[in-house]
């Protein structure tokens, strides 16, 4: 990667050509309409053959192709995760990020749409590429594995893949359009019991049940749940509670999320968490070990002046976003992304699609991301995020605002 801009640099380099003489709105719009049959295909594509977090080398090949083929210039293995990516087109100094999620839910699929995410990105770098060099841009789109599990983008954000990065956006798939969406930060936690096994009836008193450590905790963590802020959530399974009906479990674990509205109250969570599965193991006379299964996700924060942008796009297109007052309370889960927004100015609207009254994670739903509203989504999720970039990128305001961010963020850095 090469070595970011200085400060000095990308202040002198805000001026870009004027762009009065030339409709670049409408050369975005042309070379994506061009490609529509190519991005919906993509997305089928995707879909058809769902793959898990950080195995997505399918997916990634399909990605890719159509930005190759353009002339982007295509970086694999980023930030040594073998299925993160990098497509950049053009060398302005203001760097729009596109990300690209395609990573599936085990058992149901393409049940959160990744599919539209990855060909709604593609399409708009398309877009953005006829029109990068007289905007002064460069056109980066991000292949961010493992969203569902992992939290790809926040190891990419970690090891310097957004350093040089003014603004970046995606669009995500849902029953409704949620311009200001909201997330919640999440912890991926498994905590493991460590008893001792015993012949369940002929030695029952040799042994520590680990399993009965997980019911314990379980209990607790019911109980708990009625003093929980709001904004506050905890779920999760048992992954392991022992191997024979007559062995006492001498092992077993929880897998388990806990959610909150923010990072602060995510630690007031964890830590009242924590208790129930000490009191688990405490009760049963076994040990217990919390693990991080991965980084922990903070919460959306989308860049105020980047939704007003964006909302302007959609609803040019002739969707009906759900009014700003009735946002906050339509939190969406966790994404990584929050981690991208608390660093660098960004948005992660939700696009709709007819889901036939299904919501994410269902099957339903993964269902419905390859019907003709799913293929509508992808192209107008492409159109507005290049629309909310060209709108941007023309504005001296919108751009010496991002720069100035940029160089203070990476002067941080240094």
């Amino acid at each position: 990667m090469p070595p970011p801009r200085s400060g000095r640099d990308l202040l002198h380099c805000a001026g870009h050509p004027a762009c009065s003489d030339a409709d670049a709105a409408g050369r975005s719009d042309a070379a994506i309409h061009a490609a529509s049959a190519e991005l919906i295909a993509l997305s089928h594509a995707i879909h058809a053959e769902p793959e898990l977090a950080f195995e997505e080398t399918r997916s990634v090949a399909k990605t890719i192709a159509p930005l190759a083929e353009r002339g982007f210039q295509i970086e694999t293995g980023v930030a040594d995760l073998p299925t993160a990516f990098r497509a950049g087109y053009g060398s302005g100094p203001l760097t729009v990020g596109l990300c690209a999620e395609y990573d599936a839910l085990p058992g149901i699929g393409h049940a959160c749409g990744h599919n539209i995410i990855a060909a709604a990105a593609v399409g708009a770098a398309l877009g953005l590429a006829e029109v990068a060099d007289e905007l002064g841009i460069t056109v980066q789109v991000f292949g961010t594995p493992a969203e569902e599990s992992g939290g790809g983008k926040i190891l990419m954000l970690e090891r310097g893949v957004f350093d040089d990065v003014a603004m970046a956006m995606m669009v995500h798939p849902g029953p409704l359009d949620i311009v200001g969406a909201r997330s919640l930060a999440l912890a991926d936690l498994s905590v493991l019991f460590h008893g001792r096994e015993a012949h369940a009836s002929a030695a029952p008193e040799q042994g520590r049940n680990a399993g009965d450590a997980v019911t314990v905790a379980q209990v607790a963590l019911g109980l708990l749940r009625q003093h929980l802020l709001p904004g506050q959530q905890l779920h999760g399974i048992v992954g392991d509670g022992g191997v024979a009906p007559n062995i006492v479990p001498g092992h077993a674990e929880l897998l388990y999320y806990l959610r909150a509205a923010d990072s602060v109250s995510l630690d007031d969570l964890t830590r009242r968490a924590s208790a129930c599965f000490e009191a688990g193991a405490l009760a049963t006379g076994c040990t217990h070990e919390i693990r991080t299964l991965a980084p922990t996700y903070t919460e959306l924060t989308p860049d105020p002046e980047l939704l007003f942008v964006y909302r302007e796009q959609i609803i040019g297109l002739g969707r009906v976003p759900i009014a700003p007052e009735l946002e906050a309370q339509r939190p969406l889960g966790s994404t990584d992304m929050g981690n991208v927004t608390n660093v660098v100015p960004g948005i992660h609207p939700v696009i709709g699609i007819d889901a036939g009254g299904a919501v994410t994670h269902q099957p339903g739903f993964a269902a419905a991301s390859v019907n003709a509203s799913a293929d509508r989504a992808v192209l107008d999720g492409a159109l507005a995020l290049a629309r909310t970039a060209i709108t941007v990128a023309r504005d001296d305001i919108h751009r010496d605002r991002l720069l100035q961010r940029l160089v203070q963020r990476q002067e941080d850095i240094r």
